[in-house]
């Protein structure tokens, strides 16, 4: 993952109730919503990375990360 001015910024358009599932996620962990939606992002492609290693035979690769913890608050 791209840390500091390294990042990308996006458009990324969702319904209304998803937004509002999102955000009062992000509020649940103490995240802003940009944060929550990095964090479901890096964690989706852990998991997919993981499976693709798994059926490559390869040690189980990680994405790259920025440098925090998930479980980190974030705002």
């Amino acid at each position: 993952m791209a840390s500091g001015g390294d990042k990308k910024a996006i458009l990324l358009r969702i319904p209304a109730d998803m937004w509002e599932h999102l955000n009062r996620w992000a509020r649940d962990d103490l995240r802003s919503l940009n944060a929550q939606i990095e964090f479901l992002l890096r964690e989706a492609l852990r998991r997919r990375l993981g499976r693709r290693a798994a059926q490559d035979g390869n040690p189980r690769e990680t994405p790259p990360t920025d440098g925090s913890s998930e479980d980190s608050p974030t705002s």
